[in-house]
């Protein structure tokens, strides 16, 4: 689960556009509508979603969105997941249509006033840098209990044999041999 802002109003980007507050009202009602919300994608490519948004909506900074990473159906996503943590990728970024917006010649930006928003991706490179991922957390953070089969899996994964792993869950920490456990 991550959260962050998708985008942040009032900040020119690298494209000179500047988002303006209620930009994205009529199309977050719109996906409401629908019972859904715009897909997690991996760097804006559509064939590459990684999740599902699990809460949008616009506040006094932005659009704030919250988030699912499929890491355990979706390699992509636990290796987004991995950069997340690790903070060699933190931005976000949105795709959008533009609806209704004004060139303000004194700010040297176009002001975006109505977007129709398609989707909010995960990008090494955002083109607001102040839109990023401002918190990562795994279902331990979020005090869930993992289920039994992604606790196996862990285990596996840090190097317990597939028998090892079954007899800890089993049995706990006594069925695992002291000798195998070093």
């Amino acid at each position: 689960e991550f959260e962050g802002y998708g985008s942040v109003f009032g900040v020119k980007d690298h494209g000179s556009d500047i988002v303006m507050p209620g930009a994205f009202t009529d199309s977050l009602i719109d996906w409401r509508g629908k019972n859904k919300l715009p897909p997690v994608l991996w760097q804006h490519k559509t064939h590459e979603p990684i999740g599902p948004h699990t809460d949008m909506k616009e506040d006094d900074r932005g659009l704030y969105v919250k988030g699912q990473l499929l890491i355990d159906d979706d390699p992509l996503a636990r290796r987004a997941y991995a950069h997340m943590k690790a903070g060699s990728v933190t931005g976000l970024s949105i795709g959008y249509t533009l609806d209704d917006w004004e060139y303000d010649s004194v700010k040297g930006a176009y002001l975006l006033k109505k977007i129709t928003l398609w989707e909010v991706s995960v990008v090494t490179f955002a083109m607001n840098e102040a839109a990023y991922v401002t918190d990562v957390k795994s279902l331990l953070e979020r005090g869930e209990t993992p289920p039994p089969s992604k606790v196996e899996r862990a285990l596996r994964e840090v190097g317990f044999s597939g028998s090892q792993a079954k007899a800890f869950m089993a049995k706990g920490y006594g069925a695992i041999n002291q000798r195998d456990a070093e």
